[in-house]
């Protein structure tokens, strides 16, 4: 294991062009809880019940007593760990040059990476429906549910709800980072939820190392990640 460490860096020391992509297993270090899979959010909320934009669109006081709220409460307090630290630090010595991130706790930028693509958007911020007014998540009253904008707008959180498109600008613009870097760190994905799992595979197509940083095997390991 030392010497497979001692080789990662080595190849990260003399790479031009290094990005990332990370998932939810980055920040469970950090008390976010991932979305899918065994102890995961949907588990205990149904998604289609209180994820969907229609769900919302209909009853935002439901989706905000119950998923919104939770969700508030684990972005408000949640800190960079050192998964989080550490891309930053490449950041800072020159090496990685963008985060893509399936992540929406914003702990990446709450640790100093400056580059990040969100495929699903940001809960640490809200946005006025009415007049388009930002506002940190951490900063929203609960003291009326649905918590509205000065100008009397309903605020909902800056992250993609199923049946929402991801931005086309943030996908256009990872599958051009993602062909043009000669190393791809995966972090703390499963590699199952298109389209950030096709990233690695583009890097891989362009001729760039992908190394991944998994706990468990993924749909990538065997073929794609060296």
């Amino acid at each position: 294991m030392t010497d497979l460490i001692q080789k990662v860096a080595r190849e990260l020391a003399s790479a031009k062009n290094v990005i990332a992509l990370t998932g939810a297993g980055i920040s469970v270090e950090s008390g976010i809880p991932p979305f899918r899979g065994k102890g995961g959010i949907w588990e205990k909320y149904d998604p289609m019940e209180f994820a969907h934009i229609d769900a919302f669109m209909k009853d935002p006081e439901k989706v905000w007593k119950v998923l919104i709220k939770d969700m508030k409460e684990l972005v408000d307090t949640a800190e960079p760990n050192d998964g989080h630290l550490g891309l930053a630090r490449l950041e800072e010595k020159g090496i990685l040059k963008t985060v893509i991130t399936q992540n929406v706790d914003g702990l990446h930028q709450k640790a100093g990476n400056t580059d990040v693509i969100e495929f699903h958007g940001n809960f640490a911020w809200q946005q006025c429906m009415t007049c388009d007014k930002r506002v940190e998540t951490r900063m929203v009253s609960m003291s009326q549910i649905p918590p509205r904008c000065e100008c009397g707008g309903i605020l909902r959180p800056e992250c993609i709800f199923f049946g929402e498109m991801i931005p086309a600008n943030h996908l256009l613009r990872s599958r051009e980072v993602a062909s043009r870097c000669d190393i791809m760190l995966v972090v703390g994905t499963s590699a199952i939820v298109q389209p950030a799992s096709f990233m690695p595979v583009i890097s891989k197509q362009s001729g760039a190392t992908v190394i991944e940083i998994n706990p468990e095997k993924t749909p990538l390991t065997e073929d794609i990640s060296d």
